[in-house]
């Protein structure tokens, strides 16, 4: 699969959809050379990664009525409404640990994407054995106004879908000739203008261009699905989405609806899995 890379959207709890897909990928034992991944996205393709089945849907479901994952005492007390602390050194070093030694063998070009406050414009990490990957996908989480800006590198930095929600074009920009791509939205869909800048400017009005990312979000998302289709229709991509109408919101708590989105993805790439071996074998 030379030059094939896989390219996961965020979405926070909708990611489940993808960790259901991924799942599939891994029992199936499909990989791709290169993958970049956005919010949960990233998370996500670091237990495919470090092939751990199940485990993303071990933490984002089976941790889900747990304060201390999501819940808005976590706002109060760390200014995140995702416990980051908890997401990312509890879990991952003690409760569900994350298997560093076979994600650090891993050959696979991995990329990270956050998204810079001071230029509004995104940032992408690549995996390099001994980098602090936990802090960089926190980084990758964060979401604008419900968690804090995290800095790495001397770098102010926030969710990566406020730039850069679905990284095709840095993936082909790095290489790949197609693409495999998982979205966590029905298709059709499209992202309406964000409401509240008066908030948007109160909470970050030393970040103009953040600001701008934020106000400007809609219409590159907009236009990168639009993009996405157009590639699609000429078989340069293989899109997986949701095949259902999704009925799971960014911050969902209910636990069977994220089970039922779970198992939609993992059913999903289950039927689609035979169109996408002869698409991935036909060049």
């Amino acid at each position: 699969m030379k030059n094939i890379g896989l390219v996961l959207e965020g979405g926070g709890m909708r990611g489940v959809y993808t960790a259901g897909v991924l799942d599939l990928f891994m029992d199936k034992d499909i990989y791709f050379p290169y993958v970049i991944g956005v919010s949960a996205g990233a998370c996500n393709a670091a237990s495919y990664l470090s092939r751990q089945k199940g485990r993303s849907k071990e933490i984002n479901i089976g941790f889900i009525n747990d304060h201390r994952y999501l819940s808005f005492r976590n706002l109060l007390k760390e200014r995140s409404i995702f416990g980051m602390k908890f997401m990312f050194d509890e879990l991952p070093n003690r409760l569900v640990p994350f298997d560093y030694a076979t994600y650090n063998k891993s050959e696979t070009t991995f990329v990270i994407v956050a998204t810079d406050c001071i230029s509004g414009k995104p940032v992408y990490f690549y995996k390099k054995k001994g980098h602090d990957i936990l802090n960089q996908l926190k980084a990758s989480c964060s979401l604008p106004f419900l968690s804090p800006i995290i800095t790495i590198n001397g770098m102010k930095l926030l969710d990566g879908g406020i730039s850069d929600s679905i990284p095709i074009k840095k993936a082909i920009e790095d290489g790949t000739k197609r693409n495999v791509i998982i979205l966590t939205r029905n298709k059709g869909y499209r992202k309406k203008p964000t409401k509240g800048n008066f908030i948007s400017r109160k909470i970050y009005k030393n970040y103009d261009c953040l600001i701008e990312a934020i106000n400007n979000r809609y219409k590159v998302y907009n236009e990168t699905l639009d993009y996405i289709e157009m590639l699609e229709a000429n078989k340069q991509v293989f899109v997986i989405r949701p095949s259902e109408l999704l009925n799971v919101g960014r911050l969902e708590k209910n636990k069977q609806k994220l089970e039922d989105l779970f198992n939609q993805g993992y059913s999903d790439a289950e039927k689609c899995c035979g169109e996408l071996n002869e698409w991935l074998n036909a060049y």
